[in-house]
């Protein structure tokens, strides 16, 4: 038998975690990884080197595969375009993806399907009327400041500032206006907590959605995930489930849809729900699924963008905690494995195989059980010992 080729460019962590998921249904995966020694490259032999916009690497590693889809965004919309007219599945579509490439776009088809989100400006490409707008777009804000984010390329809080005035942003601003991208900006959300709703649709119109989750950031980046969101109104869950599947089928995605999201307090004390952020792959909001779900967000991603039918999302235990691994002071996070798995028997240590630096995603913790003060408790022991913090 000759396994079907599922192509995906990035070879980071994401990747990486696909590969199980991949070989349990005999599905061959051809990964572009940015190094030979990337994440993804220490599990896969079919991991060829090249850049994601390079179009010769990308058009050797779609040879002869069922399908292309990505594990980060940072792709060139041409080309994908030019591989799916000649025949290739591209999974989610360049018209999907670029609503989590652009944020700008993004919040104008979010607007125009009625999805709530912050107050927000796209601003104009001439520095001094960029500047008047913001001044403006701040004054009349109730927080005397604003978000300012750049359109493209922003990531785990990267590319987004938090400005009282435009002299703090008036870099981005010049950069903007000789051909860097543009801005948008929104106001500062007085949110309680973040939450996040994975959906997952295929080609065929097939969808699923797992429960709403807590989403704890730490410096602008995911530190704690706690699944299901604790102590969430059901009318709030049941909210932004739809909203997650309202944009999905608005933006006609496939594969996995990450759908951030704003818990915040309304005039005269209800809650109301803003969308934040847009990822369409697999996310760090959902890597409790691995332990914690019927079906992983890794498998699901791989049938969905295969036209494969769909997993169930039912979780397997009342409670999972995933903690992110944010940097180390070790030389080698394998050097306190046994010290973890000895005094943390429940947790499950996922490492990503990357060198270590400051603030860098080295690995994750999942912890499932039925007492969420315990999960909890064990999940950021584990993570701390990872760390060097204990």
């Amino acid at each position: 038998m000759t396994a079907p080729i599922l192509a995906v460019i990035g070879g980071g962590q994401l990747a990486r975690m696909m590969a199980p998921a991949a070989a349990r249904l005999g599905i061959q995966l051809r990964v572009l990884v940015e190094a030979a020694d990337g994440s993804a490259a220490q599990v896969l032999q079919d991991a060829p080197v090249g850049a994601a916009k390079d179009e010769t690497a990308v058009t050797a590693l779609v040879r002869d595969a069922a399908a292309l889809t990505f594990e980060h965004e940072h792709v060139d919309d041409e080309m994908l375009v030019a591989l799916r007219t000649r025949g290739l599945s591209v999974q989610p579509s360049p018209e999907a993806l670029i609503h989590a490439q652009d944020k700008i776009v993004m919040r104008r088809r979010l607007t125009e399907l009625g999805v709530p989100c912050p107050r927000w400006l796209a601003l104009a490409a001439s520095p001094a009327a960029a500047r008047a707008e913001l001044d403006q777009f701040i004054a009349e804000s109730e927080q005397n400041e604003a978000v300012v984010k750049t359109s493209r390329g922003g990531y785990d809080g990267k590319g987004v500032r938090v400005v009282a005035s435009a002299s703090d942003v008036a870099d981005w601003i010049d950069a903007a206006a000789v051909g860097g991208p543009p801005l948008l900006v929104e106001e500062k959300v007085p949110f309680s907590r973040e939450l996040a709703v994975l959906v997952v649709r295929n080609p065929s119109g097939e969808s699923v959605t797992y429960d709403v989750v807590e989403s704890i950031q730490r410096d602008g980046v995911c530190s704690e995930v706690i699944a299901p969101a604790p102590n969430l109104a059901p009318e709030i869950r049941e909210q932004a489930g739809q909203i997650a599947t309202t944009i999905a089928d608005g933006l006609h995605v496939t594969g996995v849809l990450a759908v951030e999201m704003f818990e915040a307090p309304a005039h005269g004390g209800d809650t109301r729900l803003l969308v934040n952020e847009l990822a369409m792959r697999p996310h760090n909001s959902g890597h409790w699924t691995i332990d914690g779900a019927a079906t992983s967000q890794f498998e699901q991603h791989v049938r969905a963008v295969l036209d494969l039918p769909l997993g169930p999302t039912r979780p397997r235990t009342p409670w999972t905690v995933m903690v992110n691994v944010l940097g180390s002071q070790l030389d080698e996070l394998t050097d306190v494995l046994p010290r973890v798995l000895r005094e943390c028997p429940d947790a499950r240590v996922e490492l990503y195989g990357k060198q270590i630096r400051p603030g860098r995603k080295l690995g994750h913790v999942n912890v499932t059980g039925v007492d969420l003060v315990r999960v909890r408790e064990q999940a950021n022991r584990a993570a701390a010992i990872l760390r060097g913090e204990e």
